[in-house]
């Protein structure tokens, strides 16, 4: 081979060098201008998501300090397999620590009172003291149950301002579509609890939430509950939640609460 075909050979190899070369940063230029897309569109999402949790919390905030100048009556119903097992009242309103005080009002409990005679009545006539025990035992176990189910729905309902923004902080708070026009539907996972989720949807005009379901459980995930309040205003403006159902399935027991009867202090 001459020296001009030597010649010839190299430069081909150093101009097909220099192309391949050339290509390296061009790729690596490209991947680049693609990431600035991705990262505001996130940005965006959590600027958007930390606007309607800062609005919703807002709202919370003056229905609170509204509320604090009202008192209500809260009647709770639990029932059984479709059978009524206790009914209580009890006189509420806002105490100085900005949590709900409640009162029990005299004679609310004769449902349960009475069912727990006839129980022991039957157990009396049907076998004796050994008898009795297990019925009362019974009893017991499920009004132990009723009130581990009423006490889990004062952890969700009224909703918790702090623990809203706890979930929004740690991502846990996910927009989603709203099957009503005009709502934003925002969804908190780990709310009160790890693997519960509360959903609602908040009206950004009237600043009112209108919607709110949660789904929880007691002990254990598969003693699961779900839990509907619907909403309601008070004359002035005041949203409040006016009726919360609570259904346990496995224990077929189902809790009603009702708030009713608001007064402002000194009426």
């Amino acid at each position: 081979m001459n020296a001009t075909n030597r010649g010839c050979i190299f430069a081909c190899r150093l101009a097909r060098a220099a192309q391949y070369g050339a290509l390296i940063p061009m790729a690596v230029l490209l991947l680049s201008l693609r990431l600035p897309a991705q990262q505001p569109d996130a940005a965006a999402k959590q600027q958007m998501i930390q606007e309607k949790v800062a609005a919703l919390k807002q709202s919370l905030a003056q229905n609170q300090a509204a509320l604090k100048q009202y008192t209500w009556t809260e009647t709770t119903e639990i029932s059984m397999k479709g059978e009524v097992k206790k009914r209580s009242q009890k006189e509420c309103h806002y105490g100085p620590d900005g949590k709900v005080q409640k009162t029990s009002i005299a004679g609310d409990d004769q449902p349960q009172q009475q069912k727990e005679q006839a129980e022991g009545r039957r157990g009396r006539r049907g076998g004796g003291a050994v008898k009795e025990k297990i019925v009362e035992k019974k009893v017991g176990e499920v009004k132990d149950y009723m009130e581990d189910v009423v006490a889990l729905v004062h952890q969700y309902v009224p909703p918790d301002p702090a623990k809203i923004q706890a979930a929004a902080k740690s991502g846990k708070a996910v927009p989603e579509r709203s099957a009503e026009g005009g709502l934003t539907a925002l969804t908190f996972k780990d709310y009160a609890k790890a693997g519960d989720q509360l959903s609602l949807g908040f009206d950004p005009v009237a600043k009112k939430i209108r919607t709110y379901k949660v789904a929880s459980y007691l002990e254990k995930p598969e003693d699961a509950v779900s839990l509907t309040v619907s909403f309601d205003s008070l004359p002035d403006g005041t949203n409040y939640p006016k009726e919360t159902i609570l259904d346990a399935k496995a224990k077929q027991i189902q809790v009603k609460m009702n708030n009713s009867g608001h007064k402002k202090a000194g009426q």
